[in-house]
């Protein structure tokens, strides 16, 4: 059984920042449950173009707003608490935080990060060994 709490992962490695979001890893990798959990802060106002060309995630909003658009169709989707959206096509998307108001998300990914990653050039996570 594996039990954490945010707490316990606060400032340590596992707790990632950067200058548009700060994800604090629950699960990931080295945990061995074939899939990542990160508790991620989407800093307000930012507007964040990404592709997980290597992952397959899915994010539950539960605080702030903002919203996502796919840049395939063009098509924008709010986000608010309550909603769910799944990256199931590697999506290239721009993920928006209201200004303001920072969002709180949880997101899994799939194949599980290794706990450090960040976002390179092109907006995706490395594939880790």
């Amino acid at each position: 059984m594996i039990v954490k709490h945010l707490d316990d992962i606060l400032g340590t490695a596992a707790d990632v920042d950067t200058d548009g979001w700060t994800s604090r890893r629950l699960i990931y990798k080295q945990d061995g449950m074939g899939y990542s959990v990160n508790d991620t802060i989407i800093k307000a106002g930012a507007e964040l173009e990404m592709e997980y060309r290597n992952h397959l995630e899915t994010v539950y909003c539960i605080e702030g707003e903002g919203e996502i658009t796919d840049l395939a169709t063009g098509l924008t989707h709010s986000i608010r608490p309550g909603t769910l959206y799944a990256l199931n096509d590697h999506d290239r998307h721009i993920l928006r935080a209201n200004k303001g108001v920072p969002m709180r998300m949880v997101c899994v990914f799939n194949p599980p990060l290794s706990g450090r990653e960040v976002h390179d050039e092109s907006g995706a996570y490395a594939l880790a060994d």
